[in-house]
């Protein structure tokens, strides 16, 4: 039995990763190619700084070539040079070691970098889509308010000419239909400025796209494969190996030198060095730096790793702060869904027994359509307020990536 269960508990974790992961994929798909392709541009640029960083301990070849004429005495002199040479460390105290560290960790830190940036993106992308679906269902809600409000004035109407009300409660009655008015034009507005932010950063028509519907995570997976974390823990990497590198550079290093020269001169008549001669010659070299700010430099780049691990540790203070700040808001729209749910049930009700009473000639045509109008406002609240979880929802998948 409790290999049952935990075969269960099992499964339902691997339901959920898989939820997560597919999620992330589908976020990816709402930005544009060409945003993409930027993205992708910028890590293949870091393997590149990284492969020039983790190489740059190799020293270049010099090569040098010279041809000069001259003719102080009536005479044509030439005089040509050349010569390769070579200063290359082979010993900086674990310098070069840790060199090749530190490009690899810039390597990781500088795509945790774009990896910040490209989820930035996505989560604007996703976020204008879902507020311009949530638009649609506030602009049909506001039609519904319109017709309920040109109800309620055609009511004031009748009891008005009918002696029942002063011309006050119908002066409030127009007031209060333009209010709605002006409100559904500021949400057509709001729309459309929406809109064009979308298509900006995204290449999907926003007519025809579904926004994704996430699932909502749990703390430990969501600190686990969180990217802001990520990188924070590679800068942490980044600063130790500099740390190192920065001590490395005031410890003895060693150097083999090596050169091949060669020169040709023709007509020299003061000298009488005309011909043709080559050499070479190789070494050894080591020095030790002497710098009266060693200590401070060292230091520095010491408080720099530890600054790194604190930034962390503070870090994952403020995202568990987070967390439990996203959660609050979804229970919270939790509350308003079922309190619209409650809402919709009484006015159904209610809506039943008024046809009950219209087919009686007890209510009019108008206290029926009101009623219908109500309990569509209601049914649209829970789809507003789905919505909103989903964007609460996205502000941590904006940081959250699983990869296989």
């Amino acid at each position: 039995m409790k290999v049952f269960k935990l075969s269960i508990a099992l499964l339902c974790i691997c339901s959920n990763i898989l939820l997560a992961q597919e999620n992330n994929t589908t976020l990816e798909q709402y930005i544009s190619e060409s945003k993409q392709q930027q993205f992708s541009l910028e890590y293949e640029k870091n393997e590149l700084e990284s492969s020039k960083l983790r190489d740059s301990w190799i020293a270049p070849l010099n090569l040098q070539y010279s041809y000069s004429q001259s003719n102080p005495y009536e005479s044509q002199q030439t005089t040509q040079n050349a010569f390769i040479k070579m200063d290359q460390p082979i010993f900086r105290s674990g310098g070069i070691y840790y060199g090749i560290k530190f490009a690899e960790a810039s390597r990781i830190y500088a795509n945790h970098t774009v990896d910040v940036a490209k989820r930035k993106l996505v989560k604007d992308a996703v976020l204008l889509l879902m507020q311009i679906k949530q638009t649609d269902l506030k602009r049909d809600k506001q039609n519904l308010q319109i017709k309920n409000s040109d109800i309620n004035l055609e009511l004031k109407k009748e009891q008005y000419l009918n002696g029942q009300l002063d011309s006050g409660f119908l002066d409030s009655a127009v007031i209060e239909k333009n209010l709605v008015m002006q409100q559904f034009y500021d949400i057509e507005t709001s729309k459309e400025r929406l809109i064009s932010k979308f298509q900006t950063i995204s290449d999907t028509p926003h007519e025809s796209a579904s926004i994704p519907h996430l699932e909502i995570l749990n703390e430990e997976e969501f600190l686990k494969y969180n990217i802001v974390l990520n990188l924070s823990r590679s800068d942490i990497e980044k600063t130790r190996y500099n740390k190192n590198i920065t001590l490395a550079k005031y410890l003895p290093r060693v150097s083999f030198t090596a050169g091949y020269n060669w020169n040709k001169s023709e007509n020299q008549l003061i000298t009488a060095s005309d011909g043709e001669r080559d050499y070479y010659d190789y070494g050894i070299r080591a020095n030790i730096p002497i710098d009266i700010n060693t200590f401070k430099d060292v230091e520095s780049s010491r408080i720099d790793y530890l600054k790194s691990k604190v930034l962390l540790e503070d870090k994952k203070r403020e995202l568990n702060a987070l967390f439990e700040q996203v959660i609050q808001n979804i229970n919270n729209f939790e509350k308003k869904k079922l309190l619209s749910v409650q809402n919709k049930e009484l006015y159904q009700k209610l809506l039943d027994d008024t046809k009950e009473l219209y087919a009686a000639g007890y209510k009019t045509a108008y206290d029926v359509e009101l009623l219908e109008n109500s309990v569509k406002i209601q049914e649209l609240d829970v789809k507003i307020y789905e919505i909103d979880k989903q964007m609460e929802l996205l502000t941590l998948y904006e940081m959250y990536k699983y990869d296989i």
